[in-house]
């Protein structure tokens, strides 16, 4: 095989073949891209899984460092430190269902029992705007509305199927869900053997380049992992101080409208304007006021939030300049959705960290 390799054919042969390999794989890229995807989601509740494990490894780790230091066994250590990890999140996931869907049921009560009333406050408020009968004529919707139940019942009959449908994939969702938590469990349990597998595999790969990959992953994670945890406690903070002022203000739907806040205030840039708008929206249904109220204090807020509170919160560890990161999201956003979006700023973080100490002293020293 060696006097093979040293024949002045092999090369090129290789590097034709390769070519070869390359453009029939551009040429139907539509159709390989669709059978990766089709392949890669065989395994969406393991990648999930994985996921929902990497989100909670930090906490476990929080755990494992501070509340059981005295514990001397290493493997009991992080065993009870991922099993109070996991118990934390499942108490606070419980937490937020039973304060959200009361009020969210309670809310879709009032909004029928009080849709008149409502629609009549709303084409009010227009008029004082300037927004004349004329242009915009809701009186319609509350004739309508007498026959608001008899309406919903006929669409729910004449689209029993769909309903059928999405309620099914909905409940295949939530097991998908159940499963990948049940996978994440056993992600942390195992999670030093398959660093171990892992710290193995790429020493025998990049052999002496293996200390710059091995830093790279290293900072990258680091860079991933603070970005998640303090983007959480940026938003449970933001949701807090939210639903403290409702509550002193009076304001209805203080459960429903500050975990939207909290939610949206995870996604990047956009993330607070949508999550104020629906928030508006949905106080401006019961009192116009109460919409005006929340829309000031919400910039308030959110001016608060950053250059206060996220500037604490991540320091100088995600440095990038905010031209870089608005870039990031629309490029992430058309790229991949709402999941780009929310990982653009961990993505330009760590391609910025890999072009100032690897790209650039590469181009400096040539």
């Amino acid at each position: 095989m060696k006097g093979l390799k040293d024949k002045p054919w092999y090369s090129l042969t290789i590097s034709i073949c390769i070519g070869v390999v390359l453009y029939v794989i551009l040429v139907n890229i539509n159709d390989v891209l669709s059978g990766l995807g089709s392949f890669l989601g065989f395994f969406s509740t393991v990648f999930l899984g994985a996921i929902i494990a990497y989100i909670i490894n930090p906490l476990a780790m929080f755990y494992r460092n501070h509340l059981f230091i005295k514990i001397k066994n290493e493997k009991l250590r992080a065993t009870f430190g991922n099993a109070l990890a996991f118990v934390t999140v499942i108490i606070f996931l419980v937490f937020i269902g039973f304060m959200i869907i009361p009020q969210l049921i309670e809310s879709v009560k009032t909004f029928a029992a009080n849709f008149n009333g409502y629609v009549r406050g709303l084409q009010k408020t227009l008029a004082i705007i300037g927004v004349s009968s004329q242009m915009v004529d809701l009186s319609e919707f509350v004739h309508s509305s007498n026959d608001l139940l008899n309406e919903i019942q006929k669409f729910a009959s004449e689209n029993m199927d769909t309903i059928m449908s999405t309620t099914a994939d909905l409940g295949k969702a939530v097991g998908q869900f159940f499963i990948a938590f049940l996978l994440a469990i056993y992600f942390l349990a195992e999670k030093d053997k398959l660093k171990a597998s892992g710290k193995r595999f790429l020493k025998a790969v990049f052999k002496s380049q293996y200390i710059k990959v091995a830093y790279i992953i290293g900072r990258s994670d680091v860079i991933l992992n603070r970005y998640i945890v303090y983007n959480l406690i940026d938003a449970m903070i933001i949701g807090a101080i939210n639903g403290i002022f409702m509550t002193v203000a009076g304001l209805p739907y203080v459960g429903l409208v500050s975990v939207l806040v909290a939610i949206t205030n995870i996604i990047p840039t956009f993330g607070p304007a949508v999550g104020a708008v629906i928030g508006s929206f949905l106080l401006l249904l019961v009192e116009p006021r109460d919409a005006v109220i929340f829309l000031i204090f919400t910039a308030i807020l959110q001016t608060i939030d950053g250059y206060v509170i996220k500037p604490k919160l991540f320091g100088d560890s995600l440095g990038v300049s905010s031209l870089w990161i608005l870039v990031g999201i629309v490029a992430g956003g058309k790229m991949f959705g709402v999941i780009g979006i929310l990982l653009a700023i961990p993505v330009v973080a760590i391609i910025d960290m890999l072009y100032h100490e690897f790209i650039l002293p590469f181009l400096e020293k040539r």
